[in-house]
């Protein structure tokens, strides 16, 4: 680990004194210097969290999604047809006020929010948004805002 701190000190000063001395080549190998890779965000439950995560909705359907939330009570934000923290709070605030029990309401896809939504599209609640999950969401968003 110190050593790994010291080879991105040593790498920065290259850098920093390839650009003073004006030297191209100096400063762009000292970006050559590999990175750690960037580790996944994972719920508690072994679901990917992304900041955007429409379900297979292109952006109007997602905008669909999102209108159609705000229209019953539940405020998504932006209607912008990204699903991101605040459009999957609404969700799981609706879905839980539906008795479908979304669980907590983080703005996280999780298990319990794949489960409330296949239930709200009744179908079986597996928790997988897989291929028939990410149909019939994409179904119900039909109409548009």
């Amino acid at each position: 680990m110190r050593s790994n701190v010291l080879t991105r000190t040593v790498i920065s000063l290259t850098a920093v004194v390839g650009l003073t001395a004006g030297t191209v080549a100096a400063a762009g190998t000292s970006f050559a210097a590999p990175q750690p890779a960037a580790e996944a965000a994972v719920s508690a439950q072994g679901v990917s969290i992304l900041a955007v995560n429409n379900l297979g909705l292109n952006t109007t359907r997602a905008k669909n999604w999102q209108c159609w939330l705000r229209d019953v009570g539940y405020n998504p934000g932006t209607i912008d047809g990204q699903l991101g923290t605040t459009s999957w709070k609404a969700a799981q605030r609706m879905l839980n006020g539906a008795g479908y029990n979304a669980g907590a309401v983080d703005g996280v896809v999780g298990t319990n929010t794949i489960k409330a939504l296949q239930r709200f599209l009744g179908l079986n609640d597996d928790g997988i948004a897989g291929p028939a999950t990410k149909a019939a969401f994409w179904d119900v968003n039909a109409i548009g805002c």
